[in-house]
């Protein structure tokens, strides 16, 4: 691979049934690219918690992917209430997601907390009223 590989995919907003979709669809890209297993992995994991986030949290939003020989780089970009605390936020086990998505099993306060650990890096910029842009890179 001697170019970049751009891709974006939208979010939509509590729609549990297709949360995940984007983080399976670049998994399966990048298993066919050869990307090594752990950077697939790492890549996967965090996606799915940043698509998540996105359902239960924001008003869906977008996610774009570029793909490099070096990198891999996913910006999501929501379009929620913004994150008041961030560094509380990023507790393990913090969360303010409602009881009736807790009831279906999500909702446990790592999402953030794993994103951070399954990334090479992570920068979060938010504003309040507006929406969260968390843009995360891994390296392979």
């Amino acid at each position: 691979m001697s170019e970049s590989i751009h891709l974006t995919y939208e979010v939509s907003a509590d729609d549990f049934t297709r949360a995940g979709e984007a983080s399976s669809s670049v998994k399966r890209m990048l298993k066919q690219m050869g990307v090594s297993p752990e950077a697939i992995r790492k890549v996967a994991i965090a996606m799915y918690e940043g698509e998540i986030n996105m359902v239960i949290h924001a008003q869906g939003g977008h996610i774009d992917v570029e793909i490099s020989p070096e990198e891999i780089i996913m910006t999501l970009a929501d379009r929620g209430p913004g994150i008041k605390n961030i560094e509380q936020a990023m507790q393990a086990g913090f969360s303010t997601a409602p009881d009736n998505v807790r009831a279906l099993g999500f909702g446990a306060g790592m999402g953030l907390p794993n994103m951070k650990k399954y990334t090479d890096d992570m920068k979060i910029e938010t504003v309040i009223g507006v929406g969260t842009t968390v843009t995360m890179k891994v390296y392979i």
